[in-house]
């Protein structure tokens, strides 16, 4: 009792312990976040990101800025860009550029010194993303202020475009603001230099519903509508006449996007738009201050795009306010079935957005939502535009605040109308259609693939009764398998996938979403369709690059001698739950924070192997190959017991409906060779094929044909030839006759 009695203090100093760590980790989170830019700046040495400086003055001031200084003369002014733009990409997290700001205006140095993105992570080789940083360097945006919808000075690369569009826009009003607020800036107006707060607050007491039309007329809602040819025209000024020339499908009346949004976190908007059940619903959600926006649209053009399916952030829109910007991400979602107002037409696609908790947008303050329109030329070459929807609360919707002056009246709606025309933006009707154009000649290739495998499977009988063809067709396969499939073709299978398709479903769910990547479609449709007859061995056999990779390694090993390590029955079984586990615990997290699921699903060293071929951050390498050098002593190590995608493809293998592996009475008993063989003990020893870990290799259907290894082949040939009846020359003996010689004397 007394062990008892003193276990629960312990227990208690223990989780005392535990949390006090936690709050320390935490502040000292805190306080390093606080210090990011002297850190950064303590880590880059000056001359670098400065040319001609000496050095820096202790960062200071807001927003938060180091002087530069050449002996005693000040060249200009050095920023962290998170520090003055809220702006943030498909990780959700600050991107950090330190930009170096001559005193005439022009960027003359910048360097991203911390993200958390996955394509530049995983995809996007660093020295390109450098590259296009560089870009900037030179520009003056004091003396020639972008132009609102124009694209970036610089050209994106092709597949890091919003992640790169953040960057390019974060210098971009990064430097606009540090030169206002440093007194480089002396042209600015007087209305652009510290705008007096806002006077007037959201108005909670007015909450009756109006009309469709009351609302359009009120400037409530806000509208805009493209047509193809202004998206044409925006290329042409933009100096992408290409990208104009490419527009196809859509006539000239056709509209493009017909867009409207509206800030349904003021009680009249939102009762009118929501409808009484769903705006009670929001207002239960929405936290103390924080807003929500509704977007709806109709046209060709989707305003939600394929991102937040693909890495949960809708890439196609962004809110900007002043110096800040924010994305909206999938679990800042929620897909509506129309608009509750009166008179409201039907939409294409509706979508209510909470304002995540890391953003802030002022209600009465002007905002705009930008819409980015891309078209793909080729498959190494994009253009896009971008559009402006403006939006200001109109001031019927609110009241002064308490203690302040009246402030005058916002813009008229026409006059808000006018502000907001601006170019119109696309990107050709059906991207999608665009790229399979562009990869038609891979997509034959998988295809003719595709074809070849089935036929493998469907003639497995006269394929393994000949093993010599079928040890050299799978090294063939294999082969194709991670050279063309993975290391050329970039289409490796990840867990990633099924966790977005299943986010998909529980959100909105769209064909065009998944169509982007043709030769990631055409394997999971194979998949899909190959589990009905094969479960999950046409994939994991045949098609996975990283599978193929560790088959091809531990063959070669085999052939120089190493020694493999035979896991006893009992101890492989429950070695192969843990993919099981794995996969469970990354679906629970993806229903929680898909972009977390993501970043646990680093447990496959795919992107590392085959995506980027081992050029990656060394601890990702060092895991790949550990996992490889496992492969090496025990044959397939990764898919027998770590990989949660073929964990997700096992759990529905019993709903295959066809047996197409042959076996014998006595497999298992008491015939063992099969189980022995099995290169991954995919068979039970009472003889039975486990379809949750066979791999489809046909090593079984070899034996079960071989008549000098399957025993029970062997047999039966014995007894053939114990019942063949005795040769014909022994039944009848042979007798020569020789004819008499006339010279031999008979005897006597």
């Amino acid at each position: 009792m007394q062990g008892s009695t003193a276990a629960g203090p312990r227990f208690t100093r223990f989780i005392q312990a535990v949390f006090l760590a936690l709050l320390l980790c935490a502040l000292s989170v805190g306080i390093a976040q606080a210090q990011r830019l002297p850190d950064f700046l303590a880590k880059t040495p000056i001359g670098e990101l400065f040319p001609g400086a000496d050095r820096v003055d202790a960062p200071a001031g807001k927003p938060m800025a180091a002087k530069a200084y050449a002996g005693g003369r000040q060249l200009g002014v050095v920023y962290l860009t998170s520090d003055v733009v809220n702006t943030r990409g498909y990780s959700s997290k600050p991107i950090d550029v330190l930009v170096a700001l001559a005193n005439d205006g022009r960027i003359v140095g910048a360097k991203l010194v911390e993200h958390h993105e996955p394509i530049v992570l995983i995809g996007i080789p660093q020295a390109k993303v450098d590259h296009f940083i560089g870009g900037y360097v030179g520009l003056n945006f004091v003396e020639s202020p972008p132009r609102h919808g124009a694209p970036p000075p610089v050209d994106i690369i092709s597949g890091a475009t919003v992640t790169l569009m953040v960057i390019g826009d974060s210098i971009t009003r990064s430097a606009i603001a540090v030169a206002r607020a440093y007194g480089i800036d002396k042209t600015a107006p007087p209305s652009q230099q510290a705008a007096p707060a806002a006077a007037r607050v959201v108005d909670d007491t007015r909450d009756t519903p109006q009309s469709w039309q009351a609302l359009l007329d009120a400037g409530a809602v806000r509208n805009l509508r493209l047509l193809p040819e202004d998206v044409d025209k925006a290329f042409r000024e933009s100096g992408r006449s290409d990208a104009a020339a490419s527009a196809e499908g859509a006539s000239g009346s056709d509209t493009f996007i017909d867009l409207y949004a509206a800030l349904v976190s003021v009680p009249a908007i939102g009762r009118s738009l929501l409808g009484d059940t769903e705006w009670q619903r929001l207002k239960e959600r929405l936290k103390p201050g924080q807003q929500a926006v509704l977007v709806a649209g109709n046209g060709a053009y989707s305003f939600k795009g394929s991102g937040y399916v693909r890495g949960g952030i809708f890439d196609r829109i962004e809110v900007i306010q002043d110096e800040s910007s924010f994305r909206f991400r999938d679990r800042n979602h929620q897909r509506l079935a129309d608009v509750a107002a009166e008179g409201a037409p039907a939409f294409r696609e509706v979508a209510l957005f909470v304002v995540p908790d890391d953003a802030k947008l002022d209600p009465v303050a002007p905002w705009r939502l930008q819409l980015m329109v891309q078209r793909v030329l080729s498959v190494k070459d994009k253009a896009f535009v971008t559009f402006d929807l403006g939006y200001e609360l109109p001031a019927a919707y609110t009241r002064p605040a308490e203690g302040a002056q009246p402030a005058a009246a916002s813009a008229s709606p026409a006059a808000a109308a006018q502000a907001q025309a601006a170019p119109a933006e696309e990107p050709a009707p059906a991207l999608w259609k665009q790229i399979w154009r562009g990869k038609a000649g891979q997509v034959a290739v998988l295809t003719v693939a595709l074809l070849v495998l089935v036929g493998i499977f469907f003639f497995q009988d006269q394929l393994t009764s000949r093993p010599l063809l079928h040890d050299r067709l799978r090294l063939a396969f294999l082969a194709f398998a991670l050279f063309w499939i993975g290391w050329y073709g970039q289409a490796q299978l990840s867990i990633v996938n099924v966790l977005t398709f299943f986010s998909a479903l529980r959100t909105d769910f769209r064909w065009e979403y998944f169509l982007m990547d043709p030769l990631v479609f055409i394997l999971w449709c194979a998949t899909a369709i190959s589990m009905v007859f094969w479960n999950r061995g046409a994939f994991c056999g045949w098609l996975c690059p990283f599978g193929a990779l560790q088959e091809l390694a531990n063959r070669v090993a085999k052939r120089l001698g190493v020694r493999q390590v035979k896991i006893s029955h009992g101890v492989n079984q429950r070695l192969s739950t843990l993919k099981y586990v794995i996969f469970l615990l990354l679906f629970g997290f993806s229903l929680y924070d898909l972009a977390l699921a993501e970043q646990l699903s680093e447990i496959e060293p795919f992107k590392t192997a085959i995506i980027l071929r081992f050029v990656r951050y060394w601890p990702f390498v060092v895991f790949a190959l550990a996992v490889l050098a496992a492969g090496l002593f025990v044959e397939r190590f990764f898919c027998r017991y770590l990989c949660p995608l073929g964990a997700a493809l096992a759990i529905p293998a019993r709903l295959r409906i066809f047996n197409w592996l042959r076996r014998y009475r006595d497999c298992g008993n008491p015939c063992q060779r099969c189980n022995l063989e099995c290169p991954v003990q995919a068979i039970d020893p009472t003889g039975e094929i486990n379809p949750n870990e066979c791999i489809q290799c046909l090593h079984c259907q070899m034996l079960y044909h071989h008549d000098q290894k399957c025993p029970h082949l062997i047999q039966k040939k014995a007894k053939r030839e114990r019942r063949r009846p005795p040769a014909e020359s022994a039944e009848q003996p042979i007798v020569i006759h020789r004819a008499p010689n006339p010279n031999t004397q008979p005897e006597a």
